[in-house]
């Protein structure tokens, strides 16, 4: 069967294309700093994602505008009907079985990735999330301290140990979202929501609400500061002996950077 050299030249530009698409999938960088190892898994994931999409769009794009191009209407045909055509049972299978595939894969591979985010380490510390309008708040329990529980504006973490998060709501809907963790989840009121993280690179990363939560959405913002173990236990130390009314919760800002 002789292929048309307009057909070829619909080929070759959308490889073309393919291939400019992934290039800038890398090139741009989307994301802040990965600071966790979820961060690396999750970023990993979503450059599958675009492999992926990125010829299938380029795909369907090409073939809308060469049939627009190809086989547009004439003058004089306004009034013309196409040829009555049954279809193409082959085609139909492949253009059912090979996405079917895909997605599957696709499915596949996030469960993966998701399944070893939540992986519960051998040990962990656990840390209270409170949102409300239009602030979050900290709690490190006695497993951390050593003592009583601790109440923070203040995030801090120590690297390269997996926090578990429990995550409440006074008021509305909140959502506690670390872009460089790569982690977000609604913190509802009357349920305590969860995840975990492994911070694995030392500095400040902002802490957002990701869902619109009433005039002050925007100020909702507060910072994790991801330090040394020893910093951490220096830090903790500072917090109990400062007390409630002692010095702010962010005066120990030491070994942040690295």
């Amino acid at each position: 069967m002789k292929i048309e050299r307009s057909m070829i030249v619909a080929f070759v530009a959308a490889l073309i294309a393919v291939a400019l698409g992934v290039a800038l999938s890398f090139l741009i960088h989307w994301f802040p700093p990965a600071a966790s190892t979820q961060a690396i898994e999750t970023d990993r994931l979503y450059h599958v994602m675009v492999i992926a999409s990125i010829p299938i769009f380029v795909l369907v794009v090409t073939v809308v505008l060469y049939s627009v191009w190809r086989f547009r209407m004439r003058p004089g045909q306004e009034l013309m009907d196409g040829p009555p055509i049954h279809g193409n049972t082959r085609l139909e299978v492949f253009w059912t079985a090979i996405p079917t595939v895909l997605l599957l894969g696709l499915v596949g591979y996030s469960f993966v990735v998701l399944h070893n985010n939540e992986k519960r380490p051998a040990h962990e510390i656990q840390v209270g999330v409170t949102g409300q309008q239009f602030a979050w708040t900290y709690e490190y329990p006695p497993a951390v301290t050593g003592g009583a529980p601790l109440h923070s504006s203040q995030l801090y973490l120590p690297k390269g140990e997996s926090v578990y998060f429990n995550m409440n709501s006074r008021d509305v809907i909140h959502a506690f979202w670390i872009p460089a963790f790569r982690l977000q989840e609604d913190v509802v009121p009357g349920i305590t929501t969860h995840y975990r993280a492994t911070p694995d690179r030392l500095g400040a990363y902002p802490v957002v609400c990701n869902l619109l939560c009433g005039l002050g959405h925007a100020l909702m913002r507060s910072t994790v500061h991801v330090v040394t173990p020893e910093a951490f236990k220096a830090w903790i130390k500072l917090q109990i002996a400062a007390g409630p009314g002692g010095s702010p919760a962010g005066t120990a800002a030491t070994g942040t950077s690295g």
